[in-house]
């Protein structure tokens, strides 16, 4: 009997995550558009972080983090890229297949209205314009010099600062993207197997 239910619960366990796929495997269609304001709680191996997004600061970045997190895509995402004293970056998939879809659903830039302060979050980018995607980073402490750079904050920490700065550091930025974007977490499982993760991340209403 026991091995039943063992076997049921990993059956449900697996169809879950099944159904989570298949909602990110057209970008195209996730484009609702989020409230002007709301919270997203990133249960992590550390702990709870609150993020408090404000949707008029990167409209276009704001919608794209509501409808990732409303549609599962950070649910196991592991933190791959920790600089001390700089940031702590996140935002590939764990499985190739969704990755696949997502490195190329690009957005447009915004421009910069507040600042690269400690606790932001804010949308990763290469130099080229107009590169956003998925992968996103929260500065571990003021980094002024990235707004000059383009990189428009769209959520603060509002509890759970601790846990951030708390994340796996030991790795540096060792683990390599292409081998995340094409393995997966069973390459960061096997390869860097402490890295700290989001175990799920949710909305919440925002708290006045």
């Amino acid at each position: 009997m026991r091995r039943i239910c063992t076997f049921l619960l990993i059956a449900l366990v697996a169809l879950g995550l099944a159904s989570a796929n298949e909602k990110l495997m057209d970008a195209s269609v996730l484009d609702a558009t989020a409230p002007d304001r709301y919270n997203v709680t990133l249960e992590t191996t550390k702990g709870d972080v609150v993020i408090a997004v404000d949707r008029t600061l990167a409209p276009i970045g704001a919608d794209r983090f509501y409808n990732l997190v409303k549609n599962g895509f950070f649910d196991g995402c592991r933190f791959f890229r920790v600089v001390p004293n700089f940031v702590v970056q996140f935002g590939l998939n764990g499985s190739p297949a969704v990755n696949a879809v997502w490195r190329e659903a690009r957005i447009q830039d915004e421009p910069v209205k507040a600042t690269n302060a400690r606790g932001t979050l804010t949308f990763a980018k290469a130099s080229q314009p107009n590169t956003r995607t998925t992968q996103m980073f929260i500065n571990l402490v003021d980094n002024a010099n990235l707004d000059r750079q383009g990189f428009s904050p769209f959520g603060q920490i509002v509890s759970g600062m601790e846990f951030v700065d708390g994340i796996f550091a030991g790795y540096g930025g060792s683990p390599r993207q292409d081998l995340i974007i094409s393995k997966g977490n069973a390459y960061l499982e096997s390869e860097f197997p402490r890295l700290d993760f989001i175990k799920k991340a949710v909305i919440t209403p925002h708290e006045k």
